[in-house]
């Protein structure tokens, strides 16, 4: 057969394998380390870095990779595979910099994203606010125009790895009467005068990746750094999470792959009544239903990614955002169904940090909330299929 099947390339697979050899020596061995001082995996940055998988997404032009949606998607799911902190690596420096290639200035792309590729510099993304969580329109942080400069006010809630991050996307309301239309998206440097950081959030998972809010104090940026035309911002906000809804996703596979594969593990050697527990099928039914949800939210995922893809290239996908809601909301309630069962097969042990199935469950939880809780993915999947 000439035509390529319904599969990754064997470039995907070629990379898989890459990525998996470099989590399992240099990034699984420091997971349970990072979940317990809750301190940023500086070390596993720069093995990301060395094997250029920090930020696969960058297209070559600006010194990146130029990796497919599909490519980033496989990186993601193994590093979460072995580390969910770590992943929110090559996670968030898309979803920081996805504004950008969407659409920022050529000028503002090549001032900023050379240094997200060659791993000088992290970009996340601020877009929630106290009182801003799920109704992202209600922003309240303001951008003033003042001559050849913007001045921000306001403060961002949730932002992944603020504060390690040099770059930031930030939405801000330029025009008070105009609603979501009234919203524009800017880039921050973490060195502008004026940007703070609040204490690190006390989270239930994810704990080597620092969530802070960020406090904009009369931050001063020339007018040059708007992404985009006024007024766009929060129709790039949403733009940009109709393609980083797909790396929940696949964070959410490489977490829930992580305590399948323990699991199994386990089940195999763990011996009661006389032979190993895998011989009984009250087991091997947990195991078969682990795995076929698994397997059928990648199949999900790959085709949004596929998706994702074709859209960033300039050809509209009319159904990239249901695909996108469908494959974040269907792989995280997997996730957290399996890492539970993950910690329910090895019993006693699976409750104890001696293991990793604990981390991996309490590291599910949040794929179900961030980026658009599920709730609000399937009030965007049904508007989609409604209108």
């Amino acid at each position: 057969m000439s035509f390529p099947l319904y599969a990754p390339a064997e470039e995907h697979d070629m990379l898989r394998e890459t990525v998996r050899a470099l989590a399992d020596e240099k990034i699984a061995p420091h997971a349970a380390e990072a979940d317990e001082t809750e301190e940023f995996p500086w070390d596993v940055y720069k093995a990301l870095v060395s094997s250029d998988l920090h930020a696969v997404h960058i297209p070559e032009q600006y010194g990146g990779a130029g990796a497919d949606a599909l490519a980033t998607v496989i990186v993601i799911e193994e590093v979460a595979r072995a580390c969910a902190s770590s992943s929110l690596i090559p996670a968030v420096n898309k979803l920081g910099t996805v504004p950008l290639l969407l659409s920022a200035s050529e000028d503002l792309k090549s001032r900023y994203l050379p240094a997200v590729a060659s791993g000088e510099a992290m970009f996340s993304y601020a877009l929630s606010e106290p009182e801003a969580g799920s109704d992202a329109a209600s922003m309240k942080t303001k951008a003033v125009r003042d001559g050849d400069d913007y001045v921000l006010n306001g403060t961002k809630m949730w932002i992944t790895n603020a504060g390690v991050s040099e770059y930031y996307t930030v939405m801000a309301v330029t025009d008070p009467s105009a609603g979501a239309k009234g919203i524009s998206a800017f880039v921050v440097e973490k060195s502008d005068e004026g940007v703070s950081f609040g204490p690190k959030e006390k989270k239930l998972g994810i704990k080597g990746s620092p969530t802070r809010q960020v406090i904009l104090d009369d931050v001063r940026i020339p007018a040059d750094r708007m992404i985009g035309e006024p007024g766009t911002g929060f129709k790039t906000a949403l733009a940009t999470l109709d393609h980083t809804r797909v790396t929940i996703a696949a964070q959410a596979l490489g977490i829930a792959q992580g305590a399948l594969d323990y699991a199994i593990g386990y089940v195999k050697e763990r011996k009661q009544f006389g032979r190993p527990v895998a011989d009984f099928q009250g087991l091997q039914f947990m195991i078969a239903d682990m795995a076929m949800k698994l397997e059928a939210a990648r199949q999900l995922t790959y085709h949004a990614a596929a998706k994702s893809e074709r859209a960033m290239h300039g050809e509209p996908q009319k159904d990239l955002t249901f695909l996108s809601s469908a494959a974040k909301c269907a792989a995280s309630d997997a996730a957290m169904e399996i890492t539970t069962d993950a910690v329910q097969l090895l019993g006693g042990y699976g409750y104890t940090k001696d293991f990793p199935v604990e981390r991996m469950m309490r590291d599910a939880k949040i794929t179900q909330i961030y980026e658009g809780t599920n709730q609000i993915q399937r009030m965007v999947m049904a508007r989609q299929l409604l209108k």
